[in-house]
C-alpha cells in the first residue's frame, strides 16, 4: 500500500511538472518545424504524455511507448479516447527481449533499464539523493519491430535515462528526423547514441538544453562539432535533448 501511495504521488508530481507551468505554446511552436499534419511521431519513452498532447495539437498520429505501469495508466487516462494515439506497455531496446525495469518510485522520470545509468548518478552532484528502490521485468521491442507494425514515423522522440543508444541499436532504416535525451552524468552514452545516427545518415545536429525548446546553435552542426559541445558542456547543465536530421530532411529552424 506504501508503495502504491508513493507511485502515485510521484505521478502527480510529474503531471504538475509536465502539464502545468503552460509550456504548450512553446513546445508547439518548436515542433512545428518537424512534425505535419497527418505524420506519424514515436514517442519512446512517454512518461506522462506533454509531448503527446504537443504532437497532437499539430495535428500528428502518435505512438506512445511506455514502460512504467503507473505512468501507462495514466497515459490511458488522459488519451486512452483518441483514435489517433496508439499506447503500448513496452520498453524499446536493441534486441527483443525481456529487461528489468527500476522504478523510482518518488521521481518516476528517471526510471530506468540501464544499470550504468543509476551507477554514474550514485557518483553525481545532484543525483545522490535518487533512489532506485523496486524493479519488474519488463518485455523489450525494437524501433524496427515498431515500425514494421505501426510505419515509418516522420520524427522519433527518445527518452529513456541512458538507453538511448540501445534503442537508438534496435533501428536498421533511417528516418527523418529524431532526438534522444542526453545527461551531463553519463555523455558517453550521447557519443555512442551520436555513432548510431550517422549510421542511418542522419548527419546534422542541434540541440536544446533542459525544457527550454529553443535551439542552442544558428547552425546545424555535424556530429564532430556537437560531440565536442557535449564534450565541453559543464556537469551544471544537467540535461537536454540532441536533434539529428537526415542529409535530405529540410533544416528546423531556431
Amino acid at each position: 500500500m506504501l508503495d502504491t501511495l508513493r507511485a502515485a504521488r510521484g505521478v502527480a508530481r510529474s503531471l504538475w511538472i509536465y502539464y502545468l507551468h503552460r509550456r504548450g505554446p512553446r513546445m508547439d511552436a518548436f515542433y512545428r518545424g518537424l512534425l505535419s499534419p497527418g505524420d506519424l511521431a514515436f514517442d519512446i519513452g512517454s512518461h506522462v504524455g506533454d509531448r503527446i498532447a504537443s504532437f497532437r495539437r499539430l495535428g500528428a498520429r502518435v505512438l506512445a511507448v511506455e514502460p512504467q505501469p503507473a505512468l501507462v495508466r495514466t497515459l490511458r487516462l488522459l488519451y486512452g479516447r483518441d483514435p489517433l494515439v496508439q499506447i503500448e506497455a513496452t520498453a524499446v531496446g536493441r534486441d527483443i527481449g525481456v529487461g528489468e525495469l527500476r522504478l523510482n518510485l518518488v521521481n518516476p522520470t528517471i526510471s530506468t533499464l540501464s544499470t550504468g545509468f543509476i551507477r554514474a548518478a550514485r557518483d553525481a552532484d545532484g543525483w545522490r539523493e535518487q533512489r532506485w528502490e523496486k524493479s519488474c521485468p519488463i518485455v523489450r521491442t525494437t524501433l524496427d519491430d515498431l515500425i514494421e507494425r505501426n510505419g515509418v514515423p516522420r520524427f522519433i522522440k527518445i527518452d529513456v535515462e541512458g538507453y538511448e543508444a540501445e534503442v537508438l541499436g534496435g533501428l536498421t532504416r533511417s528516418v527523418d528526423a529524431l532526438s534522444f535525451e542526453f545527461t551531463t552524468i553519463q555523455k558517453a552514452v550521447a557519443r555512442r547514441a551520436l555513432g548510431e545516427c550517422l549510421r542511418l545518415d542522419l548527419v546534422r545536429f542541434n540541440a536544446v538544453l533542459g525544457e527550454a525548446y529553443a535551439l542552442v546553435h544558428d547552425t546545424w552542426l555535424d556530429a564532430e562539432s556537437i560531440g565536442r559541445w557535449l564534450d565541453e558542456l559543464p556537469s551544471a547543465a544537467n540535461s537536454g535533448d540532441i536533434y539529428a536530421v537526415h542529409a535530405d530532411h529540410p533544416l528546423p529552424g531556431r
